[in-house]
This record gives C-alpha cells, structure tokens and sequence, in this order.
C-alpha cells in the first residue's frame, strides 16, 4: 500500500463502507446459502448429490482463490469487487433460467471462484489499514457485520419464500447491494500490493497458528451450519426449534464478537485464541451431554456460536500482526482457503461420527479440533516464551 494512501490518514472513514458492504455480503450469504439445496431436494435429488453440488462452491473458492490477490491489485479493491458483484448476480439469475444437478453445479463452482472475492479482498482492505491496537476490534466487528446479515437471511426468505425464481432474483438484488457502500471509495480505497517474493506456503510456514485458527474455525462453523437443525430434530426437537438453535448460534456471534475482538487488543491474542477454542470445546461437550428438549440448550448454543466464531476473527488479527505490505494480500488469502478447507474436511468427519456414534458424535468430533487449537496456542506461547 502507497505510503500516501488517503486510507492511511484515516483509516476509520476508511473502514465503514467495508463494514456495510460486509452486512450486506452476510445477508446475501444467509438467503443464498439454502436455496439450491432446497430446490435439488423438490426435484427429487439424492442427499448425495445435494451434496456434491453445495461443495462445487468451496471447490470453485479454491481453484480461483489464489488468484484473487493478482486480480485485486491489477484491477483495484473497489472496481474487482464491484466487477465480482455484478458477476455473481448475473450467475444468480442463470439459476432461474436452468435446472438439474449437472447444470447447477457448474454454476455454483462459478459462483464460488468469483463469490470469494469480495470477501477475500474485504479482509486484505481491513488488515492493510487498521492500526495495530484495534486489530482485534475491527476483526470482532467485521465478523459481527457478517453474522448480522447472515442472521437477517432467513427473515428476507420468510419474505420471497425459498422455491422458484423469486429467491434467486432477490439473491441477485443483494449481491448488487453489496457494491453500493463501495462505490464513493472507488479511487481512494488501499492499494492491494503483492510481494513477488511471498508466497501462499510461506505464508502457511510464517503463522502456523493463525492458519490453524482459520482451519478450525472454518471446521466448526460450515459443520454447524450443515449439522446443528438436523441434529436437534434427530434429538427428538420440533423443527421450528431446530430453526431457532441456527438462529441463536449466529446471534450469539453478533452480541460476543465485540467483547472478544476488545479482549484481544488488550491481552495475548494467542491465549485469546486458546480460550475461545477451550471454551468452544467445553460447550459442544455439554451439547452432546445434555438433553436436546433442556430450555438451556439454546443458551449453549447461542454461547457457542459467539465464541467458536470469534476463532476466526481472532486468528485473523493474528495474521495482521505477522504480516505486513504486499505479503498480506496472499496470507490473508491462504487464511480464506485453509477456512473453506476445514469446512470439506468437518462435514464429512462429523457425519461420519453422526451415524457412528449417533447424535453425541457431533459434539465429540468439534472438541477434537477446539482441543487442538488450544494445545496449538498454548505451544506457541510455550515455545516463544
């Protein structure tokens, strides 16, 4: 980034458009999220497929991902955004106009290789121009400005309904919004750099823990979202409970994303890390042991989705006090892709652990991973200490 950027000066006037395009990327996650899913399941698709065209668009996110730095600094943060946008709401109009398993999965790979960018290019943009002391706040934030929208996607549903072309039309409708907050930052955004002598695996080497903060976090969260309504309707609650259970998982990221992101500007963020995770696995300990029909399961619930989401922000500010320049760009690109990566590896392993060990095998199979990353954070205060 130019020494001279305007974004520099005033680095918070620079943020708030990235907060609103980030709300608004959220809300567009939560009502894009299930409608494919729901509608190969009306025509009569297996889960199997089902499946298999909801991962094209983490396949898609990977092919491109690394890319995205390059493209991002060639075209400007604004113009490949907003191109990505545009792209994005064209691709969700094409649903309306196709249909079947082998079509809409090449369409969601699509989606995926140029729905990444905005999100990829949002983090760069954020980490570049925030200070050093409120990292963790702007981090906590961002995630909160996320989870909000997310949360808002199902009222916006409750609104189009979830079949027909309705849904998708207004899925391009917000991918267009998300541009909007943008568009006055055009020629004074950060320039995204990309240090030629950087590289995706360097940036892996370098910040260990902050990759594996993106891997867990990513595990935790796409296994929640995929898993939490069916496991509460296995465990014998209403559906419309279950609903509830996805619901207070995200609010409780809105409410606690803040207080952690403070905590982290204040304290090790490696022992931050340590104790989101302890506390995730303590919290999908007690899910797996308590009954389902407890009033008090949505509270650990909720508990749940406020520090397990806040691994994420956390370990992105952990990425931001290692790197610096053109080496950021493509670090904060490899924490995006080891993100998506955690959520292919979770989804299977917890299903797996579901018809295995019955429900209980949610819960055990997350506190695997939420104890590692506090053994992880612990050994490297360990090993630097």
């Amino acid at each position: 980034m130019s020494p001279s950027s305007p974004a520099i000066a005033d680095p918070r006037r620079t943020l708030l458009p990235v907060f609103a395009a980030c709300a608004a990327i959220g809300l567009q996650a939560g009502v894009g999220m299930p409608l494919v899913p729901l509608a190969l399941e009306q025509q009569g698709e297996s889960k199997l497929t089902i499946g298999i065209v909801s991962a094209c668009w983490a396949v898609g996110m990977l092919s491109f991902g690394t890319r995205i730095p390059h493209f991002a600094a060639r075209l400007g943060a604004v113009p490949a955004i907003v191109g990505a946008v545009v792209v994005g709401a064209l691709i969700n109009c094409a649903y309306t106009i196709t249909s079947g398993p082998l079509a809409w999965g090449i369409l969601t790979f699509l989606h995926g290789a140029i729905g990444g960018v905005p999100w990829v290019v949002s983090e760069i943009w954020m980490n570049v121009v925030v200070d050093e002391k409120r990292r963790g706040r702007v981090m906590g934030l961002y995630g909160a400005m996320v989870a909000l929208g997310m949360a808002l996607g199902p009222a916006v549903l409750q609104v189009v309904g979830v079949y027909g072309p309705v849904p998708f039309l207004t899925g391009a409708a917000l991918s267009l919004l998300v541009a909007v907050p943008l568009l006055p930052s055009w020629r004074t955004a950060p320039l995204i750099r990309v240090d030629a002598a950087s590289g995706f695996r360097s940036a892996v080497v370098l910040a260990p823990l902050a990759m594996f903060a993106a891997f867990s976090g990513g595990l935790g969260e796409q296994v929640a979202f995929s898993f939490l309504p069916v496991y509460a309707v296995s465990a014998g609650v209403p559906a419309d409970t279950g609903a509830l259970w996805l619901s207070a998982f995200v609010m409780g990221n809105v409410v606690l994303q803040w207080p952690i992101g403070w905590l982290a500007d204040h304290a090790d963020r490696r022992l931050v890390f340590a104790g989101c995770s302890f506390s995730s696995a303590l919290l999908v300990i007690a899910l797996a042991v308590v009954p389902a029909q407890w009033a008090g399961t949505v509270g650990v619930v909720a508990l749940w989705g406020g520090i397990s989401f806040s691994i994420y922000p956390v370990g992105l500010a952990l990425l931001g006090q290692r790197f610096r320049g053109g080496d950021i760009a493509r670090a904060n690109t490899a924490f995006s892709m080891i993100y998506i990566v955690g959520g292919l590896v979770g989804r299977p392993l917890a299903g797996g652990a579901m018809d295995w060990f019955g429900d209980p095998g949610l819960g055990w199979t997350l506190a695997v991973f939420y104890v590692a990353g506090t053994l992880a954070a612990l050994l490297a205060m360990r090993r630097s200490g």
